[in-house]
């Protein structure tokens, strides 16, 4: 037996229990789906009530490391990104009610990260995903045309524009990002939504930067990233505006 899997001596914080806890999964190699040992022999391992151990395996679970399910155990989490969107969605929509300041901070690391690998995604990018692109931009203009919210395209188009990398971890963000960004959209939207200039300009946006990758151009492609958060910043300054008193309806705009 291990020195991790020593039974524990004394009481053990709740912090090191789950330490102990997600240590246990790693030295034991599990990978994503695995069962995690039952309770009786987790309790044994580390010398807790069940109590305790539930509680552990409760906050191992609010942060996405494990899954509960109940009636068959406890198993290795495959999405630990869903949590954090939700504590980042939490925290952007609860700055709008003051300074804003946390949803502006999602904004610029989104920022970089796109900013930063659109050249990869250039370099590896395929007929196949270009032609996904202009069938998304071309469901946003005709969308557009008719004053329809662009949402779904525009997170379609960040997604596909972003496989070529090949890197789940940068999915996972992607979706994260736009888990936060939904949850912004609906603590400013109001009853008349977007106008159909807004709309516009943000398919507009989308057209000149699949033209800059067609092109092969990674430092236009990055610019044109950069400048469509502008609306996204714009639209949290006008929600920590209007949560003071006196001031108007907002507008909503594409991120």
């Amino acid at each position: 037996m291990s020195e991790l899997a020593a039974p524990a001596r004394g009481r053990h914080t709740m912090d090191q229990l789950q330490q102990r806890i997600t240590d246990l999964i790693l030295e034991r190699g599990l990978k994503v789906g695995d069962p995690v040992p039952p309770e009786s022999e987790l309790r044994e391992i580390f010398g807790v009530s069940r109590n305790s151990l539930r509680e552990a395996l409760k906050m191992l679970q609010a942060v996405g490391i494990v899954e509960i399910r109940h009636g068959y155990g406890t198993f290795v989490a495959g999405h630990p990104l869903a949590a954090l969107g939700r504590t980042l969605e939490f925290r952007a929509r609860l700055s709008l009610q003051s300074s804003g300041v946390a949803a502006q901070e999602l904004v610029d690391v989104r920022e970089a990260l796109e900013c930063g690998l659109v050249g990869r995604a250039i370099e590896a990018m395929d007929p196949e995903r270009l032609e996904r692109l202009d069938a998304i931009v071309s469901a946003m203009e005709a969308r557009a045309e008719r004053g329809e919210t662009v949402r779904v395209e525009d997170k379609d188009f960040h997604r596909v524009l972003f496989e070529p990398i090949d890197n789940a971890i940068l999915a996972e963000l992607l979706t994260t990002f736009w888990q936060v960004y939904s949850g912004i959209h609906q603590s400013v939207e109001t009853p008349t939504g977007e106008t159909t200039e807004h709309v516009t300009d943000t398919a507009a946006a989308h057209r000149a930067i699949l033209d800059a990758v067609r092109a092969g151009d990674s430092a236009a492609a990055a610019r044109l990233l950069s400048g469509h958060f502008v609306g996204i910043r714009r639209l949290i300054e006008r929600a920590t505006e209007e949560s003071r008193p006196g001031t108007g309806t907002l507008e909503v705009v594409e991120s």
